[in-house]
């Protein structure tokens, strides 16, 4: 039986809050994913000119890793201020900020205007669009969470993470288009500009979308809760973060665990693979792009299937499946795009995206689970996107190098196999969340200190009450 605090919205509204977070969601992914499709294809000419094309490509993937190393900043200050004042405030300002930084991006002047004033300012927006991103995952996944059934909470909570693939989407489908329509020195001197300057007019939308949706009620009562406690002198409300940090740490190092072959597969498919098939094996940026275009549709209308199936049989089993399907590919995803044929590549883009999703899907409502509300924000977004400087940020950059080094793409499949393992091993460890109630997990009294009132805890094995 739900609460009343998690009893399900009427339909239309559950609706509205889904595609407030799935719109936004979109606009951001768009914005990040397009600066790593340009670094993959025209940054290191217009940026870093007199390097050698391999060199060039590094140096571009260099500034796409600086993205996420501001994640985990953005993760600290958004998940704070979340906790504090609630989901959808924090929302509306990292969609702001996000989208400032894709437009400027698209006014920026090149290497050849500026000189290295240039790359300077790239990295600078890199660093915007990192920060906001950074606080953008953790509010998205949450106000669907805390406003979904229950019971379909997998399924629902997983619509926000097609804006990965929506927004991969987008943004390869606009670079598809805009390479298609133009010369390869027309698309160099002002055609790559249009997809970021598109961003404004995303943003917009999203913005309108945003705004129109209520917060979270879970975080509400859990939020007039901690005034009470206060007024009553009961309880001493910490920081987010050392709440975080004392009370769930062992749920932090599991969601960073869960993180590594989500994250390094994911950019090994999507964006390292643009420079793999035309560098290594002649393809043309076009044919890499459509099947990365095509793969991503698939991949959008999967996540919501992994996430209904989670539902029935919890988030471990289906992100274990997806762990174990990414290690099992990575050879064979190689071996077809080293066949330079179109099919093939697709093949090996979309059966990739698909283990993907699996671990992709649940992912949302896992996290989620682990973490009381009052520092749900904050311990969702740290397990998620620290994970992110050591797995998706030097992916591209990692696996450019073993290319370069070893010209060869079996060291680059050992990677992405040994950060499934990782996975595995977080995951493996980790207690099944789906039957938690969002709500109840936001006590007084630790698992310990129920027991030893006479008071059981949940049959899965987590708190039922953190200590705040």
């Amino acid at each position: 039986m739900s609460s009343p605090a998690t009893a399900p919205p009427p339909p239309t509204s559950l609706r509205r809050i889904v595609a407030a977070s799935l719109i936004g969601t979109t606009v951001e992914w768009y914005d990040f994913f397009l600066y790593g499709s340009a670094a993959a294809l025209v940054f290191n000419k217009l940026f870093f000119p007199g390097s050698d094309p391999l060199v060039g490509t590094l140096l571009s993937f260099l500034t796409y890793a600086v993205g996420f190393a501001a994640r985990p900043i953005g993760a600290l200050v958004f998940g704070h201020y979340g906790d504090r004042l609630g989901r959808k405030k924090l929302l509306v300002l990292s969609l702001l900020m996000m989208g400032g930084a894709t437009f400027a991006i698209g006014l920026l002047p090149t290497h050849a205007t500026v000189g290295t004033a240039a790359p300077v300012l790239l990295t600078v927006l890199r660093l915007v669009q990192g920060f906001a991103l950074g606080g953008e995952w953790g509010g998205a996944v949450l106000l669907v969470s805390e406003h979904g059934d229950p019971r379909r909470r997998g399924f629902w909570a997983s619509w926000p993470q097609t804006g990965a693939p929506a927004g991969q989407l987008l943004a390869t489908g606009v670079l598809s288009v805009m390479t298609a329509l133009l010369s390869d020195a027309a698309f160099a001197s002002w055609g790559w500009r249009v997809p970021f300057l598109l961003s404004g007019v995303l943003v917009i939308v999203g913005l309108w979308v945003r705004l129109s949706v209520d917060e979270s009620p879970v975080f509400k009562a859990a939020l007039a809760n901690a005034e009470v406690r206060r007024a009553e002198g009961t309880a001493v409300e910490k920081l987010p973060l050392v709440a975080v940090l004392t009370h769930h740490w062992r749920d932090v190092l599991i969601a960073m665990g869960a993180r590594m072959a989500e994250n390094i597969s994911y950019y090994v498919i999507t964006a390292f693979v643009l420079v793999y098939a035309t560098s290594h094996t002649g393809l043309s940026q076009q044919t890499a792009l459509n099947a990365v275009l095509i793969a991503s549709a698939l991949h959008f209308a999967v996540i919501p299937a992994w996430g209904a199936l989670s539902d029935r049989i919890g988030r471990r089993p289906v992100y274990l499946l997806g762990a174990v399907g990414v290690a099992a590919w990575a050879f064979p995803f190689f071996a077809l795009v080293d066949s330079r044929q179109f099919g093939l590549l697709l093949l090996a883009v979309s059966v990739g995206l698909v283990f993907h999703g699996a671990m992709y899907a649940p992912q949302a409502a896992f996290f989620a689970e682990m973490f009381a509300t009052r520092m749900r924000y904050s311990g969702a977004s740290i397990g998620a996107q620290f994970s992110s400087v050591a797995a998706g940020a030097p992916a591209p950059l990692i696996a450019t190098a073993l290319l370069a080094d070893f010209d060869s793409p079996t060291p680059i499949a050992l990677y992405v196999i040994a950060a499934a393992l990782l996975t595995l091993l977080a995951v493996g460890v980790a207690r099944e969340t789906r039957s938690r109630d969002l709500a109840a997990v936001d006590g007084t009294a630790t698992a310990g200190a129920l027991r030893a009132a006479g008071a059981g805890a949940p049959e899965d094995g987590t708190s039922s009450a953190v200590p705040y």
